[in-house]
């Protein structure tokens, strides 16, 4: 059975702790209010089965426990959960230390830079092109969604995951730009010739 010390932590996990904290809930009210509050943009809900799975393991840990079971006929699943003291106290340290401390969380897309030469210069292009298309939608999005929340009235601490994905995407969108220009005027090119001698030795080597 993990311990809170041993408990390996997850923004899924966190947020699970994090809505617990406010009121007991059961798991499709936890799902639920997870996407109508956005955080779904930052946190992965999707699959309930894996909230199912978070909560038994948050419950392993006695970071949450059974308030009380039930059924009805709206929701198959009526066993409600309510954060414990120790639950409190984890999300709390879980925040805290996320919030402070940078940490190399391995995403795809600077993988798939690492190995951008496969392509050519024109098939880099291409996809990356096809990436600030995205990321333009996306954006648009963000402005649209931030910009109904402050005509709602809400607070901005309940946005600045939004202003950061917003900063995030515009610094990215800068710098694909460029990227992007530059190997459209051939100023960023290669050829396998031109890598061959670099094939054995790595960044500093």
């Amino acid at each position: 059975m993990p311990t809170p010390d041993r408990f390996k932590r997850s923004p899924l996990a966190m947020a699970v702790l994090g809505i617990l904290h406010l009121e007991p809930m059961h798991p499709y009210a936890i799902q639920r209010r997870i996407k109508e509050w956005g955080k779904d943009k930052v946190v992965n809900v999707g699959q309930r089965a894996q909230l199912y799975k978070t909560i038994a393991r948050l419950q392993d840990a006695g970071l949450v426990t059974v308030r009380a079971t039930g059924r009805d006929q709206q929701y198959p699943e009526r066993t409600v959960y309510e954060i414990t003291d120790t639950g409190r106290a984890a999300c709390t340290a879980w925040i805290t230390d996320m919030l402070a401390v940078p940490r190399n969380e391995f995403p795809e897309f600077p993988a798939a830079l690492s190995f951008l030469m496969l392509l050519g210069p024109d098939g880099a292009r291409e996809e990356l092109e096809r990436r600030l298309k995205a990321l333009r939608a996306g954006h648009s999005e963000l402005e649209t969604g931030i910009a109904q929340a402050v005509r709602f009235g809400l607070p901005r601490v309940t946005m600045l995951e939004d202003e950061y994905q917003r900063a995030v995407t515009e610094a990215e969108i800068r710098w694909l730009e460029g990227v992007v220009a530059d190997l459209a005027d051939g100023t960023l090119t290669w050829s396998w010739e031109s890598l061959a001698r670099f094939q054995d030795q790595g960044p500093t080597g």
